[in-house]
């Protein structure tokens, strides 16, 4: 599917916390999406480029939500006929980050 050239870079745990780093698609302004999982929420969610503003305000506005609150909200989410935005990738990566969990594959400190 168009923009599903993202990458998850970093996926690690320790102490209960599992911290992502993603380089997300081509598509969007970001370059990187930084997110730590705390017992099912999202924190410390973080942009690298992009529309500063926006980015900042849905960092803001997720701190503590639970992940399905983040994946029903910005899923689909379009930007300028891209067919995803910097929302949408957040809501990909972090898809694919609990479907790497479900299928028992063990976070490790650094994917391809």
């Amino acid at each position: 599917m168009e923009g599903d050239d993202f990458r998850i870079i970093v996926d690690a745990e320790e102490n209960g916390v599992r911290h992502i780093t993603a380089a997300p698609s081509r598509l969007v302004c970001s370059k990187l999406i930084d997110f730590d999982l705390i017992d099912g929420k999202i924190h410390n969610l973080k942009y690298l480029a992009g529309c500063n503003g926006n980015l900042q305000a849905l960092g803001a506005l997720l701190e503590g939500a639970p992940v399905e609150f983040a994946l029903e909200r910005l899923r689909g989410i379009n930007c300028a006929g891209r067919g995803t935005s910097c929302s949408d990738q957040f809501a990909r990566v972090l898809a694919a980050a609990l479907e790497r969990h479900s299928q028992g594959t063990a976070p490790g400190d650094r994917l391809a």
